[in-house]
């Protein structure tokens, strides 16, 4: 049995007690602001041993000073041990200041993020209250409410002189060349932006199983004869496991409705192609109405990031925080723009609304909305997947989706 003279007894009550503090203090903290991980009985008993660790701080410091001449531990096992307590100690002030600290940054993204998902809002609710959570998304939104596209603003003229180098990424073309991929960065992503040349050959594409299972991507492209594909509208998920089978609102495919629930009061809005090839985005319309508007194809989602030239209302970061995101745009001269972004391996990048809305801005898009995102973007050229889907516990992967947008020849 290992026997310690008080001296030697005060430093292991220090050490020990301020581990104690520190980590009950976060604990407390935590609790302080939400209650949905430290509940409040945890709270409470976390109160409690904040104090005996002080207490204990106070009585091992006691013994120390009164025995400050006895024979101690060794300065080397002193030294490293007190460094191990203070980097603790400072990771646990650390860890509190970004999450409640007067840097609001890692709030922020980290709320707005979890709350534009379906299956991970309770990342943010274990450590902010409802009023917290309500504040920030308060400062970080997009507004489309009212806006509808004027579809005599995309007039289809060709255009042959370049602006700017982003415009001569778009206008450089090959002889009869129906589409290309632009690759660059966003945030530290990949990013992929299709340039479709005509519009025509757009067309809806739906799963097979719809109504019962999602399809992948890459089997839906195939299928259905693609040379270039992105994940189209969003998708009923309300126990947070379905299989991507039942789409949100309206789907239109080839002039025929093929999901219709109505969008009117619903922040979502329709999203596809007229007769003349223009790019519509409507709110408020039912699948009845949008066919006598001559929609075409469509699919269902939101927001809409630039209307007839203006771009929606946009403050902070857009309010959906920042993941790997998909979008489709169109430029006057009729030329579509498909945009997917990649997050990150640990999904903690990626673009935000705000993002999206400067990038297709950037090349030139009058009209422009935001598509399913996250485990969902991705981008199938001639069957093969370009982008790099990670799903919620960091697997390369997508999920089986609804609809997509399909480029056939």
């Amino acid at each position: 049995m290992i026997k310690l003279n008080k001296k030697k007894s005060g430093i292991l009550i220090l050490w020990i007690s301020l581990f104690m503090l520190f980590t009950f203090l976060v604990f407390y903290i935590i609790g302080n602001n939400s209650n949905y991980l430290v509940k409040n009985i945890f709270k409470n008993i976390s109160l409690i041993l904040i104090i005996l660790s002080i207490i204990g701080f106070v009585i091992g410091l006691i013994i120390i000073i009164k025995n400050r001449n006895h024979k101690s531990l060794g300065k080397v096992k002193i030294c490293i041990i007190s460094i191990i307590i203070a980097l603790y100690m400072i990771g646990c002030s650390t860890f509190l200041y970004i999450l409640y600290g007067s840097f609001n940054g890692f709030r922020d993204w980290l709320i707005t993020t979890a709350m534009a998902t379906m299956r991970h809002q309770y990342y943010c609710k274990w450590f902010y209250n409802d009023n917290q959570i309500k504040e920030v998304l308060d400062n970080n939104f997009i507004d489309d409410k009212g806006m509808e596209t004027d579809p005599s603003l995309v007039n289809h003229e060709k255009v042959t002189d370049y602006k700017d180098e982003y415009e001569k990424a778009i206008l450089d073309r090959k002889d009869n060349e129906l589409y290309k991929v632009i690759n660059f960065e966003v945030n530290g992503c990949k990013a992929y932006l299709g340039v479709v040349y005509d519009a025509s050959k757009i067309k809806v594409g739906y799963s097979k199983w719809l109504g019962r299972s999602g399809q992948y991507v890459y089997d839906m492209a195939k299928e259905q004869g693609s040379v270039l594909t992105i994940n189209g509208g969003g998708f009923l998920d309300p126990g947070h496991n379905t299989k991507g089978e039942n789409p949100v609102g309206i789907t239109i495919a080839n002039g025929k409705i093929i999901t219709n629930r109505s969008l009117e009061g619903s922040s979502y809005g329709l999203i596809g192609f007229n007769e003349d090839n223009t790019l519509v985005l409507l709110h408020n319309v039912t699948g009845e109405s949008a066919l006598e508007m001559g929609v075409r194809d469509a699919v269902t989602m939101a927001p809409f990031l630039i209307v007839n030239g203006k771009p929606a209302f946009t403050k902070g970061n857009g309010g959906w925080g920042y993941a790997a995101r998909t979008a489709i745009g169109q430029r006057k001269d009729g030329i579509v723009l498909f945009l997917v972004i990649d997050s990150n391996h640990t999904r903690t990048k990626g673009a935000s609304m705000k993002d999206l809305v400067e990038i297709m801005q950037r090349y030139g898009a009058v009209n422009a909305a935001n598509l399913d995102g996250g485990t969902s973007s991705a981008m199938v050229e001639n069957g093969t997947m370009i982008n790099d889907p990670i799903d919620s516990v960091g697997r390369h992967r997508t999920r089986g989706i609804p609809t997509v947008f399909n480029v056939i020849p």
